[in-house]
């Protein structure tokens, strides 16, 4: 049987940010390995719902397929969050000073500094999930939002600019659960604006 697109491997990425300041080369070492998990299981259930597509067991009201296509928002998601996340990160930062990011951010929020202030305030809410500035198409301006786990809370159509990791596992061996502001600093200390700004449409 030809093996459709839905069904298609994807492979881990690799990067190099050794280095970066406040997030230790032992905190990322943990944490890619936790992307590459997600990888996996992504595969994983790509192959047991093409199983039950080539038996034509995919059917909404069998139980299995239907927990699997659940399960498969939450570990595909977090794929792409990572990813996200550690393309938007640089072991060699510079300010952003400038620029259509520099505009976008600052006047969504009455300046950048002012915007990096309520991104901060968004990742120190408690609980486990993520920061996320988007770009809002429909109204171009940014506005940042909430997503718990990894897969609630996206809004439709809206294109992730910065993403930002506060589940624990990200600070947790640099930072002990209260300090989670510090990480927060030391994430932003290390944003690749640049990458950031590509992601605008």
């Amino acid at each position: 049987m030809q093996v459709s697109l839905a069904s298609k491997p994807i492979s881990a990425k690799k990067w190099d940010l050794k280095g970066l300041q406040g997030i230790s080369d032992a905190t990322l070492e943990m944490h890619f390995g936790l992307y590459e998990g997600y990888v996996k299981n992504t595969n994983l259930l790509f192959e047991r719902l093409a199983d039950l597509r080539s038996k034509d067991d995919a059917k909404g009201a069998n139980p299995s397929f239907a927990e699997l296509v659940r399960r498969l928002g939450f570990e595909q998601n977090g794929v792409r969050l990572h990813e996200l996340y550690f393309d938007n990160m640089t072991a060699k930062p510079e300010e952003l000073r400038s620029g259509r990011l520099y505009d976008a951010l600052g006047e969504a929020y009455g300046g950048f500094d002012a915007w990096k202030n309520d991104f901060a305030a968004v990742g120190g809410m408690r609980g486990i999930g993520w920061a996320i500035a988007y770009y809002d198409v429909g109204s171009q301006t940014i506005r940042n939002y909430w997503i718990d786990d990894h897969q609630n809370g996206h809004i439709a159509g809206f294109v992730p600019v910065v993403v930002m990791d506060v589940w624990e596992h990200a600070f947790i061996k640099d930072y002990k659960p209260a300090e989670k502001a510090k990480y927060i600093e030391a994430f932003l200390t290390n944003v690749d604006w640049k990458a950031c700004e590509a992601r605008l449409p």
